[in-house]
């Protein structure tokens, strides 16, 4: 099984909006697709879905033409995308049957990944547990007499619910069908951290089951947490590709975190080292190699500079993005 992206290709008029992108996943893992807004990552997604025309290119899945009709794909996109006015329950199930899942089957799915993404209180609101004495008093309250029975609940429509539990709605959406190939436009947009940490759990177990992800996203961390290989667009232009540990790798360990107990501002001048950044005699610095990191070091340690973190590594990938675009990553990342 494999996915192939060839010569992608998007204009509108005179504007290029995908400007030739190409990139393969042989086998399961996750593939991200960065850059910054606007550079085409979300029209690039649409036009593999065939949501959108190409004006290029070709989308293969296991050598023939991704069509979503014979290839079991599931899509989180980055709006959100339910019917406001629609019941929770009735969507889910109407999008089930466009996968070609069964009535029952669907229910069945419906309940495990509601009770995964905690969300059983809004798509079975009669079935909520309270505690009897809870109960009671509620009964109480509203008149109803010792014996009788609690008001049914009307069933929960989208508009209905906060932003977080929309997005783990949609979530199911994409889920429900057990996708071969899973794509997430920002995923954990508009998420508590609680929530990001349900999400990250569910993804890393849609990887274990072998499955092909293609993630978009500005939460660096988070990509790098998950992915293998990326392409980073900018300007509807291929940027950066390739596997994420050669292209740190091809870096070098230039980055230096170091935190010590007293001021070494001219040590820092004197090897020449650029200061990124500076708190409370905390330093990230920018160094050309080992060479010059144990340099600096050596005159610490021969000034009697009593040293409590000293850690030179490689460019993280927020670090490698910005490089590469030459403007801010996401506040997020």
């Amino acid at each position: 099984m494999s996915l192939i992206v060839n010569h992608l290709t998007k204009r509108y008029g005179q504007k290029i909006v995908v400007d030739d992108l190409s990139f393969a996943m042989e086998g399961p893992g996750v593939y991200a697709l960065l850059g910054t807004n606007g550079a085409g990552k979300t029209t690039s997604i649409r036009m593999m879905l065939n949501m959108l025309s190409r004006d290029g290119g070709e989308v293969l899945w296991n050598g023939k033409p991704l069509d979503i009709a014979t290839c079991n794909v599931g899509y989180l996109a980055e709006e959100r995308g339910l019917y406001p006015k629609y019941e929770l329950m009735d969507q889910l199930l109407y999008f089930a049957s466009l996968r070609g899942v069964k009535a029952e089957e669907a229910k069945r799915r419906i309940r495990y990944w509601a009770q995964r993404l905690e969300v059983e209180e809004y798509l079975y609101p009669n079935e909520r547990k309270i505690a009897p004495e809870a109960a009671l008093m509620g009964q109480k309250r509203r008149g109803v007499s010792f014996g009788g029975g609690v008001k049914k609940q009307k069933p929960i429509k989208a508009d209905q619910l906060s932003k977080g539990n929309q997005q783990k709605i949609q979530f199911i959406t994409a889920l429900i069908s057990d996708p071969e190939l899973l794509i997430l436009d920002e995923p954990l947009s508009g998420l508590d951290p609680v929530n990001t940490d349900l999400f990250k759990a569910i993804i890393r177990e849609e990887i274990d089951k072998g499955k092909y992800l293609i993630m978009s996203s500005h939460q660096m961390a988070t990509v790098e947490e998950f992915c293998t290989d990326i392409t980073i667009l900018d300007r509807s232009k291929t940027v950066l590709q390739g596997h994420l540990n050669d292209i740190k790798k091809s870096r070098g360990r230039v980055n230096l975190s170091l935190k010590v107990e007293q001021d070494i501002a001219p040590y820092i001048a004197a090897q020449g080292i650029t200061v990124l950044a500076e708190k409370e005699h905390e330093y990230r610095l920018r160094v050309t190699g080992e060479q010059q990191a144990n340099a600096l070091l050596g005159s610490l340690i021969a000034a009697g500079v009593s040293i409590v973190t000293f850690d030179l590594r490689e460019p993280s990938l927020h670090e490698i993005f910005v490089e590469t675009v030459g403007g801010e990553a996401d506040a997020d990342a």
